[in-house]
């Protein structure tokens, strides 16, 4: 019998401005791939759209009108070699409304943001990388976990590199 790995450590960044914000979503963006679930956590104002606007440019390589999603509860991108849904799961009221968006087929075939993943109930891919803001100070602090083996060491190379 193969003991399983231990989890890593969480990843803990401290994000002293915006820029810090949109720099982890330019490094998530080179880092993720289809397949790959970021799931962002955090209260309202938080960073989490923030983030995710930041990650989708620098996927695309080009300054783009990235809307919140939170009317249309999903927007698409198409990046090179990959789609990115980007989910905005705050409105919905039951785990069974995720089933009608189609996030569980792009969960194995794009590159997925969700925010307000715990709307997802017990829907969410167990792989995903979870990545939660909170304020501390006058910036934020990220912590992220889970992920796919070997993210969250590239992260952080990547980050302190």
């Amino acid at each position: 019998m193969v003991a399983a790995m231990p989890d890593p450590a969480p990843l803990l960044l401290a994000l002293a401005s915006e820029e810090d914000t949109a720099r982890l979503g330019a490094a998530l963006a080179c880092l993720l791939r289809p397949g790959d679930v970021l799931l962002l956590e955090g209260p309202i104002g938080a960073g989490k759209t923030h983030l995710a606007r930041a990650l989708i440019r620098a996927a695309l390589g080009h300054e783009e009108e990235v809307p919140s999603p939170t009317f249309t509860l999903v927007q698409t991108y198409e990046a090179p070699g990959h789609e990115i849904w980007h989910a905005d799961l705050y409105r919905l009221t039951h785990p069974d409304e995720v089933l009608e968006l189609g996030l569980e087929a792009a969960f194995a075939t794009a590159v997925c943001l969700v925010e307000w993943p715990d709307r997802l109930g017990d829907r969410a891919p167990p792989g995903a990388l979870r990545l939660r803001l909170e304020a501390e100070g006058e910036g934020r602090r990220a912590t992220l976990s889970g992920g796919r083996p070997g993210l969250l060491a590239e992260l952080s190379e990547a980050w302190h590199g």
